[in-house]
């Protein structure tokens, strides 16, 4: 069995340049291998810092590449069904960038994908992996809160430039797309629960792609509010209110760009308490997460069953406001 996964990113996309590849270059189990690229400007961007970096011309050389174990798909958002089928399908394992598929029945597509393959195909949701959820769970496990009441979730940003992909309806633009999964996908990381009833939801428009999105829905053991915008001044909390206490995580998404993760617990007779994880990367622990469950070391702890249980309150989302 392989030590380590060769890993080729499939497109030069900033994000992939500035977080994903750094992240895969850095990981334990794995090694930054070849870049699919036609923009050789793009390319320099990779290669300093991998020199060693492959070049490809075109998504399908490098898929060809027999010394490519695992691919990482940055493309817009329309495209990511299609370039994981043709990466597995190519015999490669592939993390892809969220949202995965635009519904939740094209994940379905993927699970039994993935199941058929044998390869490990999963989607980059990076908040999963850092340790402020796995201590959310753990107290709310430990009843620190008591009954738990109400969750509430919010995430904004504001880009209103029509050149932007996020804006754009072709490429799967949207604040659902864009950021749903972290407002909504936050509250069933943290709670292990799924939505019995959406009891309200409002969708601004503007050019074809939502532009925020605001939601009420009726879980099995609490009442939850959320709402993610592209059009606000950026923000973002995760706020848990039991009978007892208060849990609150004050950059649960963009850690150490927000600012750093930080998790308060405090309420009438508690002892207020944080904790605080100045340096963890949570993209360097989902490669890391990755690269073990591809070589079989571990399982992958966010399973495509978990996204597509995110991806179809994503759509029911859009179903209630559709129906006012």
């Amino acid at each position: 069995m392989a030590e380590y996964l060769r890993w080729g990113v499939l497109g030069a996309a900033n994000f992939a340049r500035t977080q994903m590849a750094p992240a895969i270059h850095a990981a334990r189990g794995g090694v930054l291998a070849a870049l699919a690229t036609s923009d050789p400007a793009k390319a320099a961007g990779f290669t300093a810092f991998a020199p060693e970096l492959r070049v490809h011309d075109s998504y399908d050389a490098l898929l060809a590449d027999p010394q490519i174990d695992a691919v990482y798909i940055p493309l817009p958002n329309t495209m990511h069904v299609e370039w994981t089928r043709r990466a597995v399908e190519a015999g490669k394992h592939v993390l892809c960038e969220k949202p995965i598929a635009m519904t939740a029945s094209e994940i379905d597509e993927l699970i039994a994908l993935r199941d058929g393959s044998g390869k490990l195909v999963a989607e980059a949701w990076m908040i999963a992996h850092h340790p402020q959820f796995a201590k959310a769970r753990e107290l709310l496990q430990e009843d620190a809160l008591g009954k738990l009441v109400r969750v509430d979730s919010t995430h904004s940003f504001y880009n209103a430039d029509p050149g932007n992909i996020r804006n754009q309806a072709a490429a799967g633009g949207g604040a659902l797309p864009d950021v749903g999964i972290y407002a909504f996908g936050s509250v069933r990381l943290i709670t292990g629960q799924d939505p019995q009833q959406i009891l309200a939801a409002h969708l601004d428009w503007e050019g074809g792609v939502d532009t925020a999105a605001h939601v009420m829905a009726r879980f099995p053991d609490f009442l939850y509010t959320g709402r993610v915008s592209t059009r606000a001044a950026p923000w973002q909390e995760i706020l848990l209110h039991g009978e007892r206490g208060v849990m609150r995580l004050s950059v649960p998404f963009n850690v150490n760009v927000f600012g750093p993760a930080t998790l308060e617990l405090f309420g009438p007779g508690l002892e207020t308490r944080t904790w605080r994880w100045p340096g963890d990367n949570h993209y360097v622990l989902q490669v890391e997460a990755f690269n073990a469950a591809a070589l079989g070391q571990a399982d992958f702890p966010l399973p495509l069953e978990f996204c597509r249980g995110t991806q179809a309150f994503i759509d029911q989302i859009y179903a209630a406001a559709q129906k006012g």
